[in-house]
Parts: structure tokens; C-alpha cells; sequence
């Protein structure tokens, strides 16, 4: 796919509705929907506008979503603010964007060595996760909804190769969230941008290697001229998970089936994105290798361990933290990545391993 393809947009025609009554033209309540992502960028741009699409059909019309990709309206990482303040009456981004809030935020979307998508939705569904996301983002009056996942993210596109823990240190690396910290305790020069922004890094030599989802958006991208060692296994952000942030004074002057309607939007579309994340990663890692040239390597075992230290002292910051909410936050993600995490020695994981040595794959 040429990378600037999505950046397109094709003229769509308006056509004639009947004349509504002036009771039901007051009811249609139009919303602005601000997003971290360009127009339609495989993946979260295109989850971002079947969210919006998704909204205005369950309302019946009565909510209309109109969607403004980054930097229509305000910068994609601006969204946040934009929906605290009302200026936009919801956002389409990830938490990983918002640890200047509050760490305690970061853990809602990716952790190091932490959540699969499946486990995630879980804990905030079974584990009491969404009351403390309801807490975090009321602080900021925003009511927070997850709304997709891109299941296991990549360790990323790496210009030279890497050998060793040594090879990592003053090494400038793309990344986000609290997969930033972990980098940051092996010496890399962790560094936060748009993934646009990232392919000129690249290209310039302003960054040695960077992350930011996988196969599918990333030859979007096209990092693949640019760099051609892909690593795996991303163990910085084993999913992520995309969110629905909506005006808490918005949302609560809302009836409740508008209420429900929101709600149940964003939660149908969890599944739905995740699987076509999965679906078209695998088609897109396919054309990357045979027909890009695109090298796969596997992290050394050294590095992938010194990762994990790194991230077990990042979980340790954070259950010292000096904010009880976050504490409370890391307190009950442990506790479930440890509970489930146990299960899934035995249940997913086992069968995952056990079709890899008998099936190949």
C-alpha cells in the first residue's frame, strides 16, 4: 500500500434527506470526534471512524458524529485536552499518550510484560479496572470507554542489528507510555512522536529504530524503506488498548439509552478491531518479508531479560508512587496479570505452545 494513500480522501455526495419537524431536528445532538491518528491510517484511523459511524447509527441519527483527524481541529495529542475542556465532545486515541497526566493512566492501555488484549478488557470488565478508569479520567472530566485493542505491538524497526544489551544504550528509539521507562533504565534515549513523524526520523538518521504498532499500520507507514531489521517479541506493549474518551458533562446530560448507546458502541467495536488487527497484521507481515525485504529477528535472550528487569522496577515505581490512586490502580493490574497470568500457563498459552511444536506454527 502506498503510505500516503490513507492520507487521501475520496469527495462523498450528500443526499436529499426528508424535512424532519422542528421536535425532532432540536433532539439530533452533532459532536466532534478528535482523533490522535491521520485520516484513515490502517488500523486506528479506520477503528476511530467506525466508532464515530457506530455511534450516529445505534442513536438513530439522534447523535452525529462528525470525526476530525489529527490536526484538523487540534493536534493529536491535544485531543485529551480538547474533550476535558469541551472544545470536542469525545477522542479516539490511547492512554499510552497521557502519562504527563498521571503514570497511573498508562496502565490502561499497555504495560510492560503485562495484558494481552483478551486480559486487559478483562480486568477492567471482571477485575475492577473500569471503576478506577472511571476515577483517573473523572479527575479530568472525561468519561473513558476502551473501544479496540491492536493485540501484541512489535519491538520495533531497528536500522542496525541488535546483539546485545550493549547495543542498546544511547540508542534513539521511538516509543510510548511506560514502555518509555522501561527503555529508558537500558540507556536508550527514548523519544515520543506521531508515527508519520517517526518514518522521517528514520529517513533522517534522527532516530536509530523506533516502534509504533505493527505490520499492518506500520507498512502503511512505510517504515520498511527505511529500516529493514523488524524485532519481535514486542514485550514493551504486549497489546494496546484504543479508547473512547467522552465529555463527562456531555455524556451525563445525556437520556439513558444515548448513554447505553455510547457504551455499547464503543465495547461491540472491541473484538471487531482487535481481530482485524490480527487478521491483516498477518497478511501484511507476509508481504513485508517476501516481498519488502523486511528481515524478522527475535530479540537475544539477554536483551529480552534485561527488559524484563527493567520493567519489574517500573511496576515497582509505580506501587510507591506518592498518588493513592495510583497506587491503587497498580495494586489491582498486579493482582489480576498475576491471577489470569497463572491460568494462562495452563489454558492459552499451553495450547498455543503445544500447536507451535506439533503444527509448526
Amino acid at each position: 500500500m502506498d503510505r500516503r494513500k490513507f492520507l487521501t480522501t475520496a469527495a462523498v455526495g450528500t443526499a436529499a434527506a426528508p424535512l424532519a419537524t422542528p421536535a425532532i431536528a432540536q433532539d439530533v445532538q452533532q459532536w466532534k470526534m478528535v482523533t490522535a491518528w491521520p485520516k484513515n491510517l490502517p488500523g486506528p484511523g479506520v477503528a476511530a471512524q467506525m466508532l464515530a459511524d457506530r455511534i450516529t447509527t445505534l442513536s438513530g441519527g439522534r447523535i452525529e458524529v462528525k470525526l476530525f483527524a489529527a490536526g484538523e481541529l487540534v493536534p493529536g495529542r491535544g485531543v485529551f485536552d480538547a474533550v476535558s475542556e469541551g472544545t470536542a465532545e469525545l477522542y479516539h486515541a490511547v492512554p499510552a499518550y497521557w502519562g504527563s497526566k498521571s503514570k497511573g493512566i498508562l496502565l490502561f492501555g499497555s504495560q510492560p510484560f503485562g495484558l494481552r488484549a483478551d486480559e486487559q478488557v478483562g480486568w477492567l470488565y471482571h477485575g475492577g479496572g473500569q471503576e478506577l478508569y472511571d476515577e483517573m479520567y473523572g479527575q479530568f472530566g472525561i468519561k473513558p470507554f476502551l473501544c479496540g485493542n491492536s493485540g501484541p505491538q512489535w519491538g520495533g524497526w531497528f536500522r542496525n542489528e541488535i546483539n546485545s544489551v550493549e547495543d542498546l544504550k544511547g540508542l534513539k528509539f521511538r516509543t510510548t507510555g511506560l514502555a518509555s521507562e522501561m527503555c529508558a533504565k537500558l540507556g536508550m534515549a527514548a523519544e515520543a512522536m506521531g508515527g508519520p513523524d517517526m518514518f522521517q526520523a528514520l529517513q533522517t538518521g534522527a532516530l536509530d529504530a523506533g516502534e509504533f504498532i505493527g505490520p499492518w499500520t506500520d507498512s502503511a507507514l512505510g517504515y520498511q524503506q527505511v529500516a529493514k531489521n523488524y524485532y519481535w517479541p514486542g514485550v514493551g506493549e504486549p497489546s494496546s488498548a484504543e479508547e473512547c474518551g467522552v465529555n463527562a458533562e456531555v455524556f451525563g446530560a445525556l437520556p439513558d439509552d444515548l448513554k447505553e448507546v455510547v457504551s455499547v458502541a464503543c465495547e461491540s467495536l472491541y473484538n471487531p478491531v482487535w481481530t482485524e488487527y490480527t487478521t491483516k497484521h498477518a497478511a501484511s507481515l507476509k508481504k513485508l518479508v517476501e516481498e519488502d525485504g523486511v528481515q524478522v529477528k527475535k530479540f537475544p535472550q539477554e536483551v529480552i531479560d534485561a527488559m524484563g528487569e527493567a520493567a519489574k522496577e517500573v511496576i515497582d515505581e509505580l506501587r510507591q508512587d506518592s498518588d493513592d490512586l495510583v497506587k491503587r490502580i497498580t495494586e489491582s493490574f498486579v493482582a489480576y496479570r498475576d491471577s489470569v497470568g497463572g491460568y494462562m500457563t495452563y489454558a492459552d498459552n499451553g495450547q498455543m505452545n503445544a500447536r507451535a511444536e506439533v503444527m509448526g506454527y
